[in-house]
């Protein structure tokens, strides 16, 4: 198996650690794994991106070049858009129907585009969008919304429900483990 993917936010919704999650699970069954984090001003609501890259053979650039993405996981309709051009031709989407404006939107200098739904449906080869927050708050935090996206993309990724739960165990707060394992089921059906 070769992966690539890109999950891409916003400060604070949590990318990083749903990028630790994927990465570890993967290095557990054997892949070799290359991460790569790249943020502008992510405590200030800014971009982030983190590149995930998996083979079982050799990873040899941490860094996904423009087309060669097999996923990318939006946390937030904007930056979904951003990094379309880095989806290969059929890759899959999974993106969270939330909108942050960056301040250039906020100050009035450009507007939100209106027609991101169609823009990505026309490029990827498949689109799943939901409201990531609403279920997040349903299982009890808007902080979980990264591991309701996980659960989302489980289904393009080759591992089994039991192995989210057991990477969920160990990389997360043991108070928050419950709550982040209904979460990531709670995506898986979404």
């Amino acid at each position: 198996m070769d992966k690539n993917i890109l999950i891409v936010g916003v400060g604070g919704q949590g990318t990083l650690l749903a990028s630790v999650l994927l990465g570890n699970l993967a290095l557990a069954k054997g892949y070799d794994v290359k991460l790569s984090e790249v943020h502008g001003m992510s405590q200030r609501g800014g971009d982030v991106v983190t590149h995930v890259k998996i083979s079982d053979g050799k990873v040899k650039s941490p860094l996904i070049e423009k087309g060669e993405a097999d996923m990318i996981i939006g946390f937030e309709k904007l930056e979904a858009y951003r990094w379309l051009p880095q989806l290969k031709k059929g890759g899959a989407m999974f993106v969270n129907t939330q909108e942050i404006f960056p301040m250039p939107v906020v100050m009035g200098q450009v507007e939100y585009p209106e027609d991101i739904d169609k823009m990505l449906a026309d490029t990827a080869g498949s689109v799943k969008e939901f409201n990531a927050m609403k279920i997040a708050s349903e299982c009890g935090s808007t902080k979980a919304v990264n591991v309701v996206l996980l659960g989302a993309a489980s289904e393009a990724l080759p591992f089994e429900q039991e192995e989210w739960m057991k990477v969920i165990e160990e990389n997360v707060k043991p108070k928050f483990v419950e709550l982040n394992k209904n979460a990531f089921m709670m995506g898986q059906q979404a």
